[in-house]
């Protein structure tokens, strides 16, 4: 699903009334009575809504669900900003066909002290400002919202909550705290971050007819992932395939107390479907592995605690069979790793992944950077993101800083979160639609690293690896989820999980 910024959805807006064709005043109809519809079978026995309204379209659209629901004989009273000029043509428009109604209610609000107070089971619909706003609320418009939310009423925002930013970071700026969100036809960039969660509430996309003709041929920098997409991606296997046909990877991972890292991502990495799986751990280890995993073949590193060295001249010939290497879970950043990755570098120019310490060993030795092999893909998380490449100021320029450097280090960056991004080198970005909080979890991470070098062993490109992989870890996920709960999941339930995430891909 493509994600637009209020622009785009603007040119949408007037495509649609060009090419349907349909005037704006009946295409904001359709809106407000897909919005009216939800409202219905959200609160069928309401026992008042309050509509408060600005003076452009998004006003204009709190008018029209404010006639079309007294029609439906619920009371409705209508607040509306006052500050002196007569608003869009739309506005006005729904202003006249609501005068036309027997007595409407409506208040004007001039003055901060023009606030009306509310009853106790009303419905608030904020229909104040919408995409267009670029400036943040002040004076009047401010203390009302202050009030709105402090009234204890569920609120419901139509377009988006009034005060947040479509394109760029609302952080630190004042916003209405919706309970709902009643957002048009398409996903918009504001609801994927965190730092927005208290303004948003519970998003939900209302299909109004726009013409999918703008939809088919709008460049859009970011996506939404979704089935459609997923299902673009996935490879069904054929019936004359043997384990060879599925590529080879190689798992470097564990520490002496940290072997459980290795498990999970061994036992992900198995079940992304990879056709053999090598795991390069420490000495003491190798017991817990074969137990745990008797389907991988292990490896143990001269040490007993820690991967210390692997040396460039012995391993040169055997690193080239392998079709993908996963470096990191539970490795630690003890002096004796240090030289892993260098050496790992030396020997090795298909793509990596890149988690946990190996993330951070990566961030002490920076020089490292351009010796990184091209389509490797990192899976930092937010702060590992800090360490690797500075601190940003909000969510809004992590991402564009994200896309900064996947272009730069030619790699794939995968900024794991609730909407984890997925950082492409040629600038577009994905965020993924899958997973619950649920997966904020030790080990997680770990799990995601083993199908991630599952799926790049078996030929998918990095980009489709990381797409795919994230969505079918958060699928597993929401699976864990439903059957155990959000609490008490544990990163092997995702494991467990995965073969019926496949089957969900499968029946897309």
């Amino acid at each position: 699903m493509k994600i637009l910024t209020a622009e785009e959805i603007r040119q949408w807006d007037q495509y649609t009334i060009e090419q349907e064709p349909i005037s704006s005043i009946d295409l904001m109809e359709r809106a407000a009575g897909k919005c009216v519809e939800w409202l219905l079978e959200q609160y069928p026995v309401a026992g008042s809504f309050g509509i408060f309204c600005g003076k452009g379209n998004n006003g204009g659209d709190g008018l029209a669900i404010a006639r079309l629901l007294i029609q439906q004989h619920f009371p409705v009273t209508i607040h509306i900003l006052e500050f002196g000029h007569k608003g869009t043509n739309d506005f006005q428009t729904n202003l006249a066909r609501l005068h036309k109604l027997p007595n409407p209610d409506i208040l004007f609000i001039q003055s901060e002290g023009n606030s009306h107070p509310f009853p106790e089971d009303q419905i608030i619909v904020d229909a104040l400002y919408g995409s267009g706003l670029n400036r943040q609320l002040e004076g009047v418009t401010a203390n009302l919202v202050g009030y709105m939310n402090s009234s204890g009423c569920e609120i419901v925002s139509i377009d988006i909550p009034s005060g947040l930013f479509v394109n760029r970071s609302s952080k630190g700026t004042l916003t209405v705290h919706a309970t709902h969100t009643l957002s048009f036809q398409c996903c918009k960039p504001a609801f994927l971050f965190a730092e927005n969660e208290e303004a948003i509430g519970e998003i939900h996309i209302l299909d109004i007819g726009l013409h999918n003709g703008f939809y088919n041929t709008v460049d859009s920098r970011f996506e939404l992932t979704d089935d459609t997409l997923i299902h673009s991606i996935h490879k069904p296997r054929k019936r004359f395939t043997h384990k060879g046909s599925y590529g080879h990877a190689l798992l470097v991972a564990g520490s002496y107390g940290k072997i459980g890292a290795a498990v999970l991502a061994a036992k992900a990495c198995m079940r992304s479907g990879v056709g053999l799986l090598n795991c390069h751990i420490p000495r003491c280890g190798y017991d817990i592995l074969q137990i745990s995993v008797p389907e991988a073949m292990v490896m143990t590193d001269i040490n007993a605690s820690f991967n210390t060295k692997v040396d460039p001249d012995n391993y040169r010939d055997d690193l080239t069979v392998y079709e993908a290497i996963g470096i990191g879970p539970g490795i630690g950043t003890a002096s004796e790793t240090k030289m892993l990755l260098r050496e790992i570098f030396d020997a090795y120019r298909s793509p990596v992944v890149l988690d946990a310490d190996a993330l951070n060993l990566l961030s002490m030795q920076k020089d490292l950077y351009k010796l990184i092999p091209a389509g490797s893909i990192l899976t930092p998380h937010p702060k590992e993101f800090e360490r690797l490449f500075g601190e940003t100021a909000n969510e809004f320029d992590r991402v564009w800083l994200a896309l900064q450097k996947a272009k730069e280090l030619n790699c794939i960056i995968i900024l794991k979160g609730h909407h984890s991004f997925i950082a492409t080198t040629d600038g577009k970005g994905f965020f993924n639609s899958s997973g619950n909080p649920g997966m904020a979890t030790a080990g997680s991470g770990d799990v995601l690293t083993g199908i991630l070098t599952g799926l790049l062993a078996q030929g998918y490109s990095s980009v489709e690896a990381a797409i795919l992989g994230v969505y079918l870890h958060g699928i597993a996920g929401d699976i864990a989820a439903r059957e155990l709960s959000m609490e008490a999941m544990m990163a092997g339930d995702i494991v467990n999980k995965l073969g019926e995430a496949f089957l969900t891909v499968n029946r897309s």
